[in-house]
This record gives C-alpha cells, structure tokens and sequence, in this order.
C-alpha cells in the first residue's frame, strides 16, 4: 500500500515548543479577523505584534483548505510553521469533524520536505483526535507503484514520497486520556482500511482481474485474526447455480469469482451481512459504452473493495458483531460469448431475469451475493455498490444515494455523519414493483430502458434478492472515485467511500443491548 512510512504519536506538547521541523497550526476565519484555533495561541504570542502584519501581508484569510508556508524564524521551535484553514466555526465556535479531518488532509501535502511535523489542531475531543489522525493519515496517500521514479527510494522506503516525514506527532490536550488513545488508534486502524480500499481501487484493471482481486483479498484476510475466506471459482459457481456472476463474467478470459469473508467474534452480539459490487472492469458488454466512459470503469469494484476492507477493519477493531461478506467479482467484456439482450438467466435460488442491458450488470452479479446473504441468517443485509449513472445525475459525484428498509436507510445515515461521509436517502416507490415485473418471459426484468428513476428502478430490482429482511442499498457510483485534484483528506482516484459509514455502523450496532 503506498501510505508513507510513518511513525505516528498523540502528544500534549506545545506547538510553540516542538521541535519538529514543521508545525502545523490551524487558522480560523473569526467574526473580525484571522484567528488561531484554541491549542496554538501559543504560536501567535511567540510573534507579537508582528503576528496580525504578517499574516495580512501573507493575504491569508482563513478560509476552509487554505495552506500557507513560511519560515518559522527564531520565534518557535520549528523551521517551518504551516498555516492551515479551516473555514468559519459554527455557532458555538468550535469546528466540525469533517472541517477538521479536511485541513489535517491538506496538511499532510503541505510538508513534503519535512522529517518530523508537528499538527495543531482542533483535538480536544477523541472525536476530533479521530478526524485529525485520519485526515492526516489519507491526506498523505499516493498511488505510486506504477511510478518508476517512485517504486523505491534509495532508503530503501517503497511507495509514497522518499523525502517525506517519518515522524508525525498530533498535539492535542487530552493526549493522555485512555478514550483519546483508543480514538488515535482506531483512527490509524480505520484510515489503513481507506487507504487499502483505495490502493485496490486504483490499480490499472488489466492486473486487477477477478482472479487477482480474489488472491489479493485472500491474502490480506490471511493477515487479519478472526477472518476466514472462500473462494468459488467458475466451476464452482455453475455448481452453485450463481447464473447472474456467470452471465456477466461470459465474456472475459478472466474468469469470474466469488469471495467469502466470515468475521465470528466469540462475544458477538449482532449479525450483519455486507455485499460488494466486484466488476473489475466494466466496457458495457454488448451494450457497450463510450470510450470517454470506461476511462474510469476501473472503479466499478470500489464496492467490493469497501466491503473487504470493512469486514477487515472491523475484525482489527474487535467489535463485538458477525460479518458475513459477500464479494461477487467480474469483468464486463465484449466477446462471442458474451451474454446478450432477451437471454433469461436463472440466479442463485432460482428467480429468473430477463436481460436487455448489458451495462446494468451490477445488479446481476449483486442478485446471487445477496440470495446467498440471506441464507446465514443475518440481522441485516447493506449492499455497496457503483451501480447507476442515474444516481450520479440525481445528487452529483460527491454523495451517495441510501435505499432500502428505512429504520435500516436511517442508521446508515447517522453512521455516515459520524464518518464525515455525505449520503442522502431515496425512495424506492411502490409503482417500482410493475416496472420490474414488466418481463413476458421470465420473473423480473432486469432493465427496461425507461428513462426516468432508473437507480430507483435498480434498487427495486435488488430488493427482490433480499429474502425480505432488513436491508440497505449504498449507491457509490459518484463519490467513489475522484477525478479531479487532491481537496482536504480526498486524494486523486479512489477515494475509500462508504468503509468509515459501514464500520461506523457496526461500532454502533455493538452497543445495541
């Protein structure tokens, strides 16, 4: 994984006083001016007068994702400080998780240069402890093994930036509290699980072939105690009678698999099932897409990836719950023996599907996952998935759409906001049942070429395979991959999106009585 090489610790020393080569401090747009965040006054008092002057001939305002770099001098111990903005607090004065966890991220990338750094800023709770570390620790994530001038430093460090820090203090006031500790380290443990998902993500989809991504996820459960994995290969699959994996997975040398991860803490006190879209590829098969939209088809496993790193993390955390995860994995490919319009496909459990879109294959490889979810008795079934464009369309590339059971829909929602990830709920309206049903030849239809609702349409679709249980659908398709530049703690490519929310409503399920 290209995360730097980094020692990180949970200090109460004085950002003035360190002596790190680099101090971060927070800045804060006041009601009348440029203020510091509480922790680092200390700063602006080793400055004086001079402190207000400089920072207005410097033109910095404070506002949210602003970085500013200047030479300590002799007033603070660093060599250099780094003024980072976290935008106006809110009513009360203080500054949300999510600002926090944004200006951590920008100043991980501020600090190329530096050994040793310094950050100050908001962490006198463990939720803000929490949003600094994993600001900092993903606001550092590169992708660089592709990179010949990076693959490895003559430090012999592989990945991330050969010149960047090793140590990494985060200063905060209750440093020596037990709930910041545990927050400091389950934060490192959380951000390792993003930053996995987004290595899994950005590899070139040529060497993430449904084969490779079921050894690379074999391999890392071999790591984690508790986990335990199996892999059904396309033999295996027919055997099963996993009609819609297969369908989709005709068309591809790379054969398709399924993955199955089981978490089973001796003190669980709930059960959850999770199921991730794995299309290591996506050209639209016989429904083939335009050439300027499969640049990013790499991606459309962002929610197998989520799913895997979860059960992971969760299993690293030692959270009192059962995972059951479902990981089904193809490449969408154009061939002889691709699957083609009006075949009908008999998933696992028998329900039949007429298809007409080849492009809507998430949902056929997501039908045999779910079915078999539902046959270890979970409490609760959330599916992750890059499924629709038509989600994209409706709350843009940053937000994810929730469907589902609504008591289920709601906790997501509370999961997320801890998180700092942004979803949104959508209806799966009663008149979804007819559109579905519209097949004259098989039980549902798996598309109908309507134009209107069609990420409605797909979760009605999906809801069918979920054996009437408690359920969820997370429509990651926008804010899985970032196409533009590095903004707060979101660095180009893969973003990691929905493993914090999913994880988050685990931790939250464990204290269910």
């Amino acid at each position: 994984m290209t995360l730097p090489d980094i020692t990180y610790t949970l200090r109460t020393a004085s950002p003035a006083k360190t002596r790190a080569e680099a101090v971060v401090v927070g800045i804060g747009q006041g009601a009348k001016a440029v203020e510091v965040i509480a922790g680092a006054e200390d700063v602006k008092s080793a400055y004086g007068r001079r402190w207000r002057g400089m920072l207005a001939t410097l033109g910095v305002s404070g506002k949210a994702g602003e970085v500013t770099r200047l030479p300590a001098g002799n007033e603070i111990g660093a060599q250099l400080l780094v003024l980072v903005g976290l935008g106006k607090p809110g009513a009360d004065g203080t500054y949300s998780a999510d600002a926090v966890r944004r200006a951590a991220g920008a100043a991980a990338r501020a600090v190329p240069n530096a050994t040793s750094v310094a950050v100050s800023l908001p962490a006198d709770t463990p939720d803000l402890v929490r949003a600094v570390t994993e600001g900092y620790v993903l606001g550092g994530y590169t992708f660089t093994p592709y990179k010949s001038s990076t693959a490895k430093s003559s430090s012999g460090k592989s990945g991330g930036d050969s010149n960047g820090p090793s140590d990494v203090a985060i200063l905060s006031a209750i440093a020596r509290r037990t709930d910041a500790v545990t927050a400091f380290e389950e934060a490192q443990i959380l951000a390792q699980a993003v930053a996995g998902t987004r290595e899994w993500v950005n590899v070139p989809p040529a060497d993430l072939t449904p084969p490779a991504f079921a050894d690379a996820i074999a391999h890392v459960a071999e790591l984690v105690e508790g986990v335990e994995t199996t892999v059904y290969d396309e033999v295996q699959l027919a055997e099963l009678g996993c009609g819609g994996i297969l369908a989709v997975g005709m068309g591809s040398a790379a054969k398709p698999r399924l993955v199955e991860l089981t978490y089973s803490p001796d003190d669980s006190r709930a059960h959850i099932a999770l199921v991730g879209k794995g299309i290591t590829f996506d050209s639209g098969g016989l429904t083939i897409k335009p050439g300027s939209s499969m640049s990013t088809m790499k991606s459309d496993m962002a929610g197998a990836a989520a799913v895997a790193q979860a059960t992971f993390a969760i299993a690293r955390l030692g959270l009192p719950v059962k995972v059951s995860a479902f990981v089904p994995m193809a490449e969408n490919m154009v061939s002889g023996s691709s699957y083609r319009p009006g075949d009908v496909v008999t998933h696992y459990g028998g329900t039949t599907v007429e298809v007409s879109n080849m492009d809507a294959e998430g949902r056929m490889v997501l039908a045999d996952a779910l079915v078999r979810a539902t046959e270890v008795s979970p409490d609760l079934i959330i599916d992750v998935a890059t499924l629709t464009g038509h989600m994209v369309m409706a709350l843009g590339d940053r937000v994810s759409g929730v469907l589902g059971s609504e008591d289920v829909v709601d906790r997501v929602l509370a999961a997320a906001d801890v998180a700092g990830e942004q979803m949104w709920p959508m209806p799966i309206p009663e008149w979804m049942d007819e559109r579905i049903r519209s097949s004259k030849v098989a039980d549902l239809n798996q598309h109908d070429w309507i134009r209107w609702g069609g990420g409605l349409y797909a979760a009605a679709f999906l809801r069918e395979f979920t054996g009437g249980l408690p359920w969820a659908h997370l429509d990651i398709a926008g804010p899985s991959f970032n196409s533009g530049g590095a903004s707060g703690h979101l660095t180009p490519g893969g973003t990691g999106v929905a493993v914090a929310t999913l994880v988050d409503y685990v931790r939250e399920m464990a204290t269910d009585q």
